[in-house]
């Protein structure tokens, strides 16, 4: 299914320039409509103000992240009247508890979401919780891109990471697009269990899927050689020269990820090439 319309979500014009240009690139290439959401956030925590100041102080905070927001949705669109393709920005005010169900709702028609990574320099919890309910409550793939990076004009490489699970199967389906264009396709698959149902022949399924859609791709079976699944990606993303990886969003829950690390929250840490991820 070709990408028809691409949503994207600014908090900051100065931080997000990285995802809104991937953005805006990816929905020129695919002939597609952009959305932009210029986000204001009010992070009071009332209750850390002495009792009568509490609405005071949400008031004032709101009007300002409205300004914010207003002036945000202003400078997006000077920009987008530049690009030459069909755009929509709006520009809307939440607070942090607000946030999940919002971003779901302005998300869910999208065909992808381009987002920075959430972690890193300038990044905020914000940041984290627009991609994950972009993920949940939008169910829409996301499009990670780091700091610096652009979406490649011509993908010569991508990898996907594939350990049969229903997530990393979402992936591979909403990353289609990407991966019937690129030269070469891997399938990295990283100690493939001895009893599982593709032991004789791992990956070998989806090899045949992707090339029913014309998708040029071959299969590496890894060893685990690092402690960290990310780390044997990205490695693995260096040697094949890969503009992209594809791969599935918290196979584990959210909470044990944040507590004890997981190949998601790594990924997201560490990733230096664009990051398609889907749940």
């Amino acid at each position: 299914m070709p990408y028809k319309t691409v949503a994207t979500v600014v908090t900051d014009s100065n931080a997000d320039r990285w995802s809104l240009d991937a953005a805006i690139a990816l929905a020129r290439a695919e002939d597609a409509h952009l959305d932009v959401l210029c986000l204001g956030i009010d992070r009071t925590q009332p209750g850390f103000y002495y009792a009568g100041a509490s609405a005071v102080v949400l008031q004032d905070n709101l009007v300002h992240a409205q300004q914010e927001a207003e002036a945000l949705e202003a400078e997006i669109e000077r920009k987008l009247e530049q690009e030459g393709i069909p755009f929509a920005v709006r520009c809307m005010t939440t607070q942090m508890a607000g946030l999940a169900p919002l971003i779901g709702h302005r998300t869910r028609m999208a065909d992808i979401v381009v987002l920075p990574k959430p972690y890193g320099t300038g990044r905020g919890h914000e940041n984290e919780a627009i991609l994950e309910a972009a993920l949940f409550n939008g169910a829409a793939p996301v499009l990670v891109i780091p700091d610096e990076a652009e979406l490649p004009r011509t993908l010569t490489s991508a990898v996907v990471a594939w350990n049969e699970s229903r997530e990393a199967l979402a992936a591979i389906r909403a990353g289609l697009p990407f991966l019937t264009q690129a030269e070469e396709v891997s399938i990295a698959i990283i100690d493939p269990p001895a009893h599982g149902p593709e032991r004789s022949d791992p990956g070998g399924e989806l090899s045949q899927m992707l090339g029913r859609h014309g998708v040029r791709a071959e299969v590496s079976v890894m060893a685990r050689t690092m402690p960290r699944i990310s780390d044997i990606l990205c490695r693995h993303c260096g040697e094949r020269g890969a503009g992209l990886i594809v791969m599935g969003a918290y196979g584990h829950s959210r909470f044990r990820e944040a507590i004890l690390g997981g190949a998601t929250r790594h990924m997201l840490e560490v990733a230096e090439i664009p990051v398609l991820m889907a749940h």
